[in-house]
């Protein structure tokens, strides 16, 4: 088991074998992402167009009418089989099965849904569903990263790292945002920031970036570079986008589950779900066909401040109802390009009453912030939003309306659109990451002291009197010489076996133990945790680096100590002024 042994990080020379890994894994993100793109490009030319061809075309000039109904039905109902009779896993949009499989699968992803998952999700959004393509080939690039590690002889936690960086890279190659990818991984899927994570990970983001260039569109996805506002005046618009977002974000979630709810009450296998909310999206198509599909140009659009103040809220409305229908119904599709377009459309309603800003900043901010609260991921989508569109002068606005959208989620809703679906499966996730406090504290913090001992001159017969025939006796005793130096442990169960025929002698002579684990005060407790569990120690004495003699004991119930000491920090508060002299309730 790794310990920092006084460092600052526990990485080791492996990390470069990860990275090195990576760099395939890398590739592998962009090789799929290419085909995913392709195989949604194809089913929507068949669907609608009935051209099987590479060629994109735009789903608004499609003639719609009633007999385009059936398509996302159709499309739903391929899916529901493929999850019925292939993997239950490619249900949904991919983060939360991510999620899964690192928290309690391992970080194993089989090769069945590395297929199933890109194939159903390019037949669901090549049929209609208002899905974006980045859950899908988060899922699919995780897999990818995950079926590499499983050739080796790694680590679950390095698996894990493999896992993340390919998924992380499949983002990269759909967007082109390899630094908005890296932070994804770091707020949503590595539950950690370490360099043995970090840097492969970082490694294949840059290389799915460098490959992109030659087999995708360019980077920026959607060039839009304007003079932003960054007077006082305009701070309150930030904040009140965010605010606005985040609301809009717990509308959004409460839509989805309360759909999810519905469809569980039906008298019908989960299979068909897919195909009623089919139902719903064709009829949504024909409400506003805009609202069908991946809907970039909705995004384009949106950035370029071209749509009436009309179009902007029955896109808004339609692609709301059918996103939530459809994923509630447990199709396959992701989450984040319908959240850019609902925040941006959202921003873009709201910009009609902020102060006159370049033609689609309000969108910017209300896509940026609808992601950051919806997601709880706000330094990505401040990222994200920056790398989409090349507008680095938007940071700060960007950063504060994501900040204020982060913290009304966190303050009104208690999980997010994408860890919801986990708990619902009893797996509660915990998003806040902090220090360890084990890492934090030293033994001399919280060892026990004055130590009761027991000499090593004591003969063998009054120990064991002293077991037997005394009052209340702790389990184990430390045994110490005339100069208080530790010669071992005498326990209940070493009595036992003396209790019948006790060896002649004394306790030091029965005591020696040149494997007894001992711990120094300035130790950090967590290193020493590791050692009890691993020796299956309950006790560890604590000695002096110099002369070697006691000055405590450690035991488990220590250990407790250290949550006790955290609890503290959060609870006790405290301030520069005497009480009686404080604000009444602060």
């Amino acid at each position: 088991m790794s310990t920092r042994n006084g460092a600052d990080f526990t990485v080791d020379w492996r990390v470069l074998l990860l990275a090195a890994m990576a760099l395939v894994i890398g590739s592998g993100g962009v090789a799929s992402a290419w085909v995913l793109l392709r195989l949604i490009t194809l089913c929507t030319n068949l669907a609608y167009f009935h051209d099987f061809s590479l060629a994109p075309h735009d789903l608004t000039t499609a003639h719609l009418g009633p007999v385009s109904i059936p398509i996302p039905v159709a499309g739903a109902i391929i899916v529901g089989l493929m999850a019925r009779y292939g993997s239950e896993k490619i249900r949904g949009h991919g983060i939360p099965e991510a999620l899964e499989a690192i928290l309690i699968g391992r970080s194993r992803i089989g090769l069945k849904v590395a297929l199933l998952k890109p194939l159903s999700s390019a037949i669901s959004i090549g049929t209609g569903g208002p899905f974006g393509a980045e859950g899908p080939i988060i899922m699919t690039g995780g897999a990818i990263g995950s079926l590499f590690a499983q050739l080796f002889n790694i680590t679950a936690a390095e698996r894990k790292t493999l896992l993340v960086a390919g998924a992380a890279a499949g983002m990269t190659a759909v967007f082109g945002t390899p630094i908005a990818a890296v932070l994804l991984a770091v707020e949503l899927l590595l539950f950690e920031w370490k360099p043995r994570s970090f840097i492969p990970v970082v490694v294949a983001c840059v290389t799915a970036a460098v490959e992109r260039a030659g087999v995708l569109a360019a980077a920026p996805l959607f060039p839009c570079a304007g003079a932003t506002p960054m007077q006082p005046e305009f701070v309150g618009a930030w904040l009140a986008i965010g605010v606005l977002s985040g609301l809009g974000s717990g509308v959004l979630t409460a839509m989805v589950y309360g759909s999810e709810d519905a469809f569980g009450h039906l008298p019908l296998h989960w299979m068909w779900w897919p195909a009623l909310g089919g139902i719903v999206v064709g009829v949504g198509g024909l409400i506003e066909p805009a609202a069908l599909g991946v809907g970039y140009a909705n995004i384009a659009h949106l950035l370029d401040g071209h749509p009436t103040l009309t179009a902007v809220a029955v896109l808004l409305a339609v692609k709301a109802v059918i996103w939530a229908v459809s994923l509630g119904s447990g199709t396959s599709g992701g989450v984040l390009a319908p959240l850019l377009i609902m925040g941006g459309a959202l921003g873009a309603l709201a910009g009609h009453v902020l102060p006159a800003a370049p033609p689609g900043f309000w969108a910017l901010l209300g896509m940026a912030a609808m992601m950051g609260g919806t997601m709880r991921a706000p330094l990505t989508a401040s990222l994200f939003a920056v790398e989409l569109t090349g507008d680095f002068a938007a940071i700060v606005p960007l950063f504060a309306a994501c900040a204020a959208s982060y913290a009304v989620t966190a303050l009104l809703l208690k999980r997010s659109i994408l860890t919801e679906k986990v708990a619902r499966r009893s797996h509660h996730i915990v998003r806040e990451y902090h220090a360890d406090p084990f890492a934090l504290t030293a033994v001399g913090e919280v060892m026990a002291t004055p130590v009761d001992t027991l000499r090593a001159a004591m003969p063998i017969r009054d120990v064991v009197r002293f077991f037997t025939e005394g009052g209340l006796r702790h389990k184990s005793y430390p045994v110490i010489d005339s100069e208080d130096r530790v010669l071992g442990m005498v326990s209940r169960a070493d009595v036992l076996d003396w209790v019948r025929r006790p060896p002649e002698g004394t306790l030091g002579d029965a005591v020696g133990d040149p494997t007894l684990i001992v711990c120094y005060p300035d130790e950090p407790v967590g290193d020493i945790a590791d050692r009890m569990v691993a020796a299956e120690a309950g006790r560890v004495p604590v000695i002096t680096r110099d002369g070697q003699r006691l000055v405590g004991l450690l035991a488990r119930k220590d250990l407790l100590r250290v949550r006790q000491i955290v609890a503290m920090e959060e609870q006790q508060r405290e301030g520069l002024w005497p009480r009686r002299l404080r604000v009444r309730g602060a």
